[in-house]
């Protein structure tokens, strides 16, 4: 019962930072400005958005579940606000300020402290340490994303 609560609490907690992501995007991807960008030729279409993100935050607190009964410390929570932090500004930083150099780097930063849980903790997570894989690919693919159109505008 009490791994079901911490699935339901990381659940809450991954959703309201994309809901709070979404909110301080400021209309994001159909803005004037976005549609105007010269984005990489591999961008995916809107709706693989919503679905990655949705599949990484389940996953993601699934994984934090079996983590947090491992690892649970102040480390553990300041590492986890730090990652939540980081997810929320990037679409503030991008979307609403046109910062695309800054939200870059707090890109690469997300991506580096993610490879850090699947990195560091693979040996006491196992095969538990798949859950956390799809964000981590997808922060790949979102730095390339980033990166093009950093260079290209």
């Amino acid at each position: 019962m009490k791994h079901f609560v911490w699935i339901l609490l990381f659940l809450l907690l991954n959703f309201s930072a994309l809901g709070i992501g979404s909110w301080l995007m400021n209309n994001g991807p159909t803005s004037n400005w976005y549609i105007a960008l010269n984005k990489a030729p591999w961008t995916p279409p809107g709706w693989v958005f919503g679905v990655a993100w949705t599949t990484i935050m389940v996953c993601f607190s699934i994984y934090l579940s079996y983590l947090v009964n491992l690892k649970q410390s102040n480390v553990f929570w300041l590492l986890f606000i730090v990652q939540f932090v980081l997810n929320v500004s990037w679409n503030f930083v991008f979307f609403n300020q046109h910062q695309m150099g800054f939200a870059l780097i707090i890109i690469i930063l997300l991506t580096v402290l993610v490879g850090y849980y699947l990195f560091s903790f693979l040996s006491e997570m196992g095969l538990k340490s798949l859950l956390i894989v799809p964000y981590f690919l997808w922060l790949l693919v979102a730095i390339s994303l980033n990166a093009y159109s950093y260079i290209k505008n």
